[in-house]
C-alpha cells in the first residue's frame, strides 16, 4: 500500500489525496477492452475504483461498482483500510442484485488485480478489462462520480465517525441513483435509465 500524497487532474479540477491505485508486481494485468467500443446499454460494462474520503478526524476508503452506460451506483463499501475484502464484498453484492455485466473495467490497483477479485469475475464469465498504467481517463465515469460525491456531499459535511461516513454516503448514493438528473442521460436519473433499458431489453 502506498500512503504518500499525490495530485491528479480530471475535467480541469485538481484533486489531492492518497494513492489508491498502487499495483502489485506479481499480479496479472489484463488488456483494456473498451477502446473504440460503444457502451450504450445496462450491464454491458461495469467499472470500479477506490477513493479517499476525509473525515473530521482521519479518513476512510470508498469503493463503488458503477454501470458504465447508465451511471448507476450498483453497490459500494466503506473501509478503514485498503484491503481486498471490501472490494470483493461490493462486487458480490452488485452481481447478486443486478446479474452480471459482459465486461468489468478497473485500474491496475492491487485490490482489483488480486486473485480474490478476479476469480469472482472469472467464475461469473465476466471479461476483465484494465486501464492502461496511469490512464485515469480510461475509467473516466468513475472519476466523475468521485468528483460529484466529494463536492456535493463529502466536502460539505465533516463526518465524525466511520459509521456516520457509511450512513451519509449510503444516503447520498440513494439520492444520486433516484433523484439526481444527469445531463448525459438527457435529464434522467441513473435508476430511470437503467431500469427503462432493462425493461426494453426484456420486452425485446
Amino acid at each position: 500500500m502506498t500512503t504518500g500524497v499525490h495530485y491528479w487532474v480530471t475535467d480541469d479540477t485538481i484533486y489531492r489525496g492518497r494513492n489508491t491505485s498502487a499495483p502489485h508486481p506479481a499480479h496479472k494485468i489484463y488488456p483494456y477492452l473498451l477502446k473504440g467500443l460503444t457502451i450504450d446499454r445496462p450491464n454491458q460494462c461495469w467499472a470500479t475504483d477506490i477513493t479517499y474520503i476525509p473525515m473530521r478526524r482521519g479518513f476512510v476508503y470508498l469503493v463503488a461498482i458503477v454501470d458504465w452506460a447508465t451511471r448507476k451506483v450498483l453497490a459500494h463499501r466503506v473501509s478503514i483500510s485498503m484491503s481486498t475484502d471490501f472490494c470483493v464484498e461490493a462486487l458480490e453484492e452488485a452481481i447478486a442484485k443486478y446479474g452480471r455485466p459482459e465486461i468489468f473495467n478497473t485500474d491496475q490497483g492491487s485490490q482489483f488485480t488480486s486473485a480474490d477479485f478476479t476469480d469472482v469475475l472469472k467464475a461469473n464469465g465476466i471479461r476483465i478489462s484494465m486501464d492502461g498504467k496511469g490512464r485515469w481517463v480510461d475509467n473516466v465515469f468513475v472519476e466523475r462520480l468521485w468528483r460529484s460525491v466529494k463536492y456535493e456531499h463529502v466536502y460539505l459535511h465533516a463526518y465524525e465517525s466511520v459509521n456516520e461516513a457509511k450512513q451519509q454516503l449510503a444516503s447520498y448514493f440513494e439520492l444520486y441513483n433516484t433523484r439526481r438528473p444527469h445531463s448525459s442521460l438527457d435529464g434522467q436519473t441513473p435508476d430511470m435509465t437503467y431500469f427503462k433499458n432493462q425493461l426494453t431489453k426484456q420486452a425485446a
